[in-house]
Parts: structure tokens; sequence; C-alpha cells
């Protein structure tokens, strides 16, 4: 196979484009290294494509791989023939090369193994010949061998059934044919264990649907509901068409004595051996293609999180919600230091509501606090409604953020944190990450687990090393668009950076505490175990601001710093008279890019990204996200009304619809059919999470706790 083509082919980018990513690959270069820094080589293949490549590279190489071997083990038995050979090197699954390697595969015990050590090959080979003119218990007497355990014509008969049954089981293509039928006209049905105990999976008691048809949610809904031991799920194949197809295949002459026991054999080898091994199949592909787009679901929503705009400059009063054990408060500053943290007890059961309020009104003043960051998780209703009462007694505007406080816990109750707040209890760590991660959403979610964020569904349900390197992945591409300053990221920051290891990024932490800020970025090269190609991989995404050299601020990577002067001294600029951010219409007075890029020694795309990065550097993409609603009154459950229109956080984009924050304690859902008037087939082709929309009420059940809303006709 021609993986390189292969993998071109399926992405619709050119050979060429592939070549030079796989190569660059191979030489240990990082996704959003080459991404950024390698466009003219790669014909600027974005960083989505570029793990989509590396996913496929991987695959199809471990299929090589696994060809090799099967070829291998098949020669060494001396049953290696040409067709054979052609059909393994054409096959373009791992599953195909199984099925090819099923019949030389070294096998367990079997019944059919056990049947050929009673000597009962040559039975089965008559059988299976279709040309006696005896009856297969005539020809079947003639292997009885008490020595052997074959005591009778019938013993000797069903073992030779059995040998056949195995050869029918073991063959390639009957098994892709009947894998096929199965997909295309089987049911999945799933029923109730107990149909009176209710649950979530009410809705799959006595559930019907076509595999084809089947939606990954449902899927990874019924896996669960099966694991619970609530569901029994059963895939219904086409069985009457398969038994046909497997006659018509295996019955080769018209033998009054064969055909009857050949008919009973295919039965038993497809019920026995070739059914359950195709179900497993069927389900288990269905699965991983399910978890695949639950997966890309997660990591589009947990990319949209990560990129929602810092609310940078502002006192943030971080606030942990509770009941028994009162509610956590910590005041950030502007750069993230925590400034102070108390406990309030404005809930049930103390309802110290006044007592509260004078201890958070003292906190404002002292602080000059003046937004509120309020986590949505227990008691947040309640907190919220003494939030709004305390806002319209303040002299000052201070207005409160609700914020998704997933992870929250798990953050606080970790290693990390235990370092970066070692005389904290959880709960302060908690309040303090709530009110961080309101001033800069990616430099405090990246201290949290990905999977423990809570912007997917069924996470747990997963492969979760698969899970773990997509969102890896994501959290890394986003840190590195972002860029960050090494003079102030935290470790945790650092690790997601282009070429740093978690080793580096303390050792880039430790170098700094002991030395002090960092005034270039080759300083890095002092970093210990930082070596060259780390330092390539890194230098062009962390930023020194106010550094010896202004480039150093900038995403202009130092590979480019000689054409960048050059460029700068071909359009008039003398050194030590220009600063990036003041050389707006730079792109302008550049006549002949493509001349100007071949006496640079650099490429057109690299000369556009040195020309936008010198009028704007360090420009943040956040920026371009929508900003989050801040609030200043409350709203109820109760006070929804029907054809009620509002304004909302989109917090998880799912399957089957997306979940909107419109200021209740509940989230509400928009279905997909509710979300706009063309046909989508997934919601994150209309929505992403933090966009901020309008909504219409279409109904609110207060018993469920469940709100339905609509972004059609307002």
């Amino acid at each position: 196979m021609d993986i390189i083509t292969k993998i071109a082919e399926e992405l619709g980018v050119g050979r060429k484009q592939v070549d030079a990513a796989v190569k660059l690959i191979d030489e240990g270069n990082t996704i959003p290294f080459i991404a950024r820094y390698r466009k003219e080589a790669t014909g600027a293949l974005n960083d989505e494509q570029l793990r989509a490549l590396h996913e496929r590279l991987t695959y199809l190489r471990n299929l090589e791989e696994k060809k090799e071997q099967v070829l291998t083990t098949i020669e060494e038995q001396g049953k290696l023939t040409d067709e054979l050979r052609a059909q393994i090197l054409a096959a373009e699954t791992l599953v195909v090369v199984e099925d090819l390697y099923r019949p030389y595969r070294p096998k367990r015990r079997t019944r059919a193994t056990i049947a050929k050590e009673r000597g009962l090959e040559g039975l089965a080979n008559i059988l299976a010949l279709q040309m006696t003119n005896r009856t297969m218990l005539e020809e079947a007497a003639e292997y009885v061998n008490p020595e052997k355990e074959v005591e009778t014509a019938e013993d000797a008969l069903a073992g030779a059934m059995d040998i056949v049954a195995e050869t029918i089981s073991d063959e390639a293509d009957y098994r892709i044919r009947i894998r096929e039928l199965t997909f295309r006209q089987g049911i999945v049905h799933s029923t109730a264990k107990n149909a009176e105990e209710k649950s979530v999976y009410e809705m799959y008691y006595d559930f019907t649907e076509p595999v084809k048809k089947l939606a990954g949610h449902r899927i990874l809904a019924l896996n669960r509901g099966e694991a619970e031991k609530i569901l029994t799920v059963k895939l219904e194949a086409p069985e009457e068409e398969i038994l046909r197809y497997l006659e018509k295949q295996v019955i080769t002459r018209d033998n009054k004595n064969t055909a009857p026991v050949l008919k009973a054999v295919i039965e038993d080898s497809y019920h026995r051996l070739i059914a359950p091994a195709i179900e497993r199949e069927i389900r288990g592909d269905l699965t991983e293609k399910a978890e695949d787009g639950a997966i890309a679901v997660f990591g589009k929503n947990l990319g949209q999180l990560l990129m929602q705009p810092p609310i940078t400059g502002k006192v943030v009063l971080g606030w942990d919600p509770a009941f028994r054990t009162g509610c956590k408060l910590a005041v950030v500053d502007g750069t993230g230091k925590v400034l102070d943290t108390t406990v309030i007890f404005p809930t049930a059961p103390q309802n110290k509501v006044e007592e509260s309020k004078k201890v958070l009104k003292k906190l404002i003043e002292k602080y000059d606090v003046s937004l509120i960051s309020v986590g949505n998780g227990t008691a947040s209703r309640e907190s919220e409604m003494v939030i709004v009462e305390l806002l319209k007694e303040l002299k000052k505007p201070v207005q409160y953020v609700i914020v998704n406080e997933a992870g929250a816990s798990v953050y606080s109750a970790s290693k990390l944190a235990t370092e970066e707040f070692p005389n904290f209890d959880v709960g302060q760590r908690s309040a303090a990450s709530i009110a961080r991660r309101l001033q800069d959403p990616l430099a405090e979610l990246v201290k949290i687990d990905p999977k423990a964020i809570g912007v997917g569904q069924y996470q747990h349900d997963m492969n979760q090393k698969k899970l773990g390197e997509a969102l890896g992945g994501v959290v890394e591409d986003c840190v590195n668009k972002v860029g960050v300053d090494l003079n102030t990221a935290s470790a945790s920051l650092l690790e997601y950076i282009s070429g740093i290891s978690k080793t580096l990024a303390k050792n880039i932490v430790a170098y700094r505490e002991a030395n002090g800020r960092f005034a270039s970025r080759n300083e890095l090269l002092k970093v210990p175990k930082l070596g060259p190609k780390a330092y390539e991989q890194c230098a062009g995404f962390l930023r020194i601001l106010g550094g010896n050299n202004p480039l150093d601020a900038t995403s202009v990577h130092p590979e480019s710093y000689d054409a960048t002067t050059g460029l700068l001294e071909e359009l008039g600029y003398e050194k030590g008279t220009w600063t990036p951010g003041k050389l707006n219409g730079l792109a302008s007075k550049i006549k002949n890019k493509k001349q100007l890029a071949q006496n640079l020694g650099i490429g057109e795309l690299t000369l556009d990204d040195i020309v936008n990065e010198l009028e704007k550097p360090a420009r943040d993409p956040r920026e371009d996200m929508p900003r989050p609603i801040l609030r200043s009154d409350v709203l109820e459950m109760k006070d929804l009304t029907e054809g009620m229109i509002l304004k909302g956080t989109v917090r998880n984009v799912i399957d089957f619809g997306a979940f909107v924050d419109i200021g209740v304690h509940q989230d509400g859902l928009v279905h997909i059919s509710q979300i706009c008037d063309r046909y989508i087939k997934h919601p994150l082709e209309a929505l992403s999470v933090g966009d901020v929309v309008e909504v219409k009420v279409l109904s609110v059940d207060l018993e469920k706790k469940r709100i339905a809303l609509t972004m059609k006709g307002i």
C-alpha cells in the first residue's frame, strides 16, 4: 500500500503535502510547530488536518506491520499462495487482515481440533467434497474407533461436522459478506430487564433501530444501559438470507446424502461460530465509531471553552457555593494572585444571609472587587439570589457571572493545587480556581484533566487512552495558538507548549525562580536538558515582554529574525527605529511579495506571517470569541413562560442538541431540530461552546427540571 497516496486521497490534499508532513513528523517535529512554522513545506496544512494525518499514518503503518507478521507466519507454515499474498497486501483494514489470517492462526483446543485428533479429518473431507454414493452414517461407520473415543457412527459424523463447521467459519470471503449483510440489514433491539424500574434508559426499554442508522449517542447509551444491567441489547441479523448465501457457497453438488448434513453444518457454523463473532465485531466497530464521534465533539467543545476570551485587569471574587460546609470565597487580583479567602454561610442550614452580606461588602470595598465569579454547582441558585440582593445594596457597580465549575473539585484536591496553595483547604483552592478561570480560562483550565471539564458525553465509557490523547492534542493546539508569557507562565501551562515536556516545564520555572526574568529567548538554551531541538520547537510560542529583542514578544520564530530585520531594512526602516505594533500598513509597502520573499530566503507564507505579526504582535485569537454574559439580576425557573425570549451562553454541544445557560440553575436544551431552519447533521455545524445566543422558551417542566428552548423564528 502506498500510505502517502492513500492519506492524500482521504484528506483531499496533495501528495507532496502529505509526504512533507510525514517527513517532518518522523523528524520529531510537533503538530503545532509544523502547522505554524513549516507552512511552505506542507502547503499550509492546519493543526486539525495534521492531527488527522498523524492518526491515519499511525493506523496504516500498524496495518502494514500486521500484514508483514501475518505473511511471515503463514509462509513459515508453508501455506502462503500467491493469491493469498495478494489478498493480504490489498487489505485496507485490520479486520480484513484478521479474516484472512483466521484459518492459519494457532487455535486453542476447539471441537474441530479434538475431532481431528480423533482421526476424523478424512470423513470431514468426504462430507465437504459431496461425492459419496453412500449415506454419511455409512461413511462414518468406517471411522468408529473406541480407542480414540469414537464409539459410534453418530459420534464420528458429529466430529466431522464440527471440522467442516469450523472450516466454513474460517473462510474470509464468507465472513466479509456476512458482516456486510448484517451491517446493511441488521437491527439492534433493546429491552428492559425490569420494565417496572424507573431509569434514564426508559426510552430504550423497547427500542428497535436498523444498525446502519444507529446514532453514536444511542450506541453509547445502549452500551451503558447494558453495562449497568438495566438493558438487554441484541443485534438481529438477516438470518434466512445469510443461511441461503452460505448454502449456495458450500453445497456445490446435488447430493441427497450430503446436502441435508451440510445444511445442518451451516446452521451450526453460523449460530455457534460466525454470528456471535460478527455481532461482537459490528458492535465493537459501532462503539469505536461512536466513541470517535463523541471524542471529536468533546474536542471541539473543549477547544471552544479553552479559547473563551479572558476578562483581564479586574479584581474577581471567586465563589464556590455549598450548603452545610458554607460558601468558600477567594479574592484574586488582576494578575491571578490570591489576596484573601474566607467562608460564609448564607445558605441552608445556617441561613446567615445578613452576616454574609456584611463580610462580602467589606471584601468588595477593601479590594475594589468589580466582578463575582460563581460556580454553577450545588447551592449556586441560592448563592445567586443572595448576590443579587447584595448588588442592589452596593453603591458601586458590581456584576456577577455563573461559570462552569466542572473540574474545580478535581483540581482543588490535586497534587498541583496542594503545591500551588499549600496553606489552603480544598474549598479555598476551588474558589480561587473559579475566580481565575474567568480571568484566563486557558491558563486555569490546563491544570485540570481535560476529561473532568465536563463538555462531552459518555466520556467515562470511552477508550480512556484515545480520549486522553485527543483532548491533550486540543489543549496543546489551543495553548500554542495563544502563546504564553515565558516570565509568568505556570509549569502546567508550559508543558503544553510545543517541544516542552513536564520535566522541561518544571526546569524552566525552576531556572526562572533561581535566575530571575528571562531577558531573551536564547536564554532558554541555559535551562537544564533543554537542547537545540526543544528550543526550535518551543521558542516561537514563548513570549518575552520588555526583553532585549522586541521580536521576542512576537510569534516570529528566532530562525526568521535575520529575515525580519532584512525585511524592515528593505522597506526603509533603520535598526532601532521600529517596534512591533507600530508598523501598521507594512503590508501595503510590499510591491513584489514573491521577489521580496526570494531576496530574504523565506517562503511567501512565512513572509505573510511575519508581516501580520509585526503589524499586530502576539495578537490573542481569543479576542474574536464571544464574551461571557455579565449579570446583575436573577431569574428563576418558575419565572419562565412559554414564548419568553432570553440571551444565553452555550455550555455544552452534544449529538442531539445543545445545552444553554439562560440564567436559571438548570440549563435549557435546544434540540438539533430547533437550532436553525436549514438541515444540519450535527449541532456543531451551527453552535459552539461559549457562543452567546438568543433563545425562546418552548416549554418548562418544573417537576423534571427540564427546559425546552428553540432558536428558530426569533
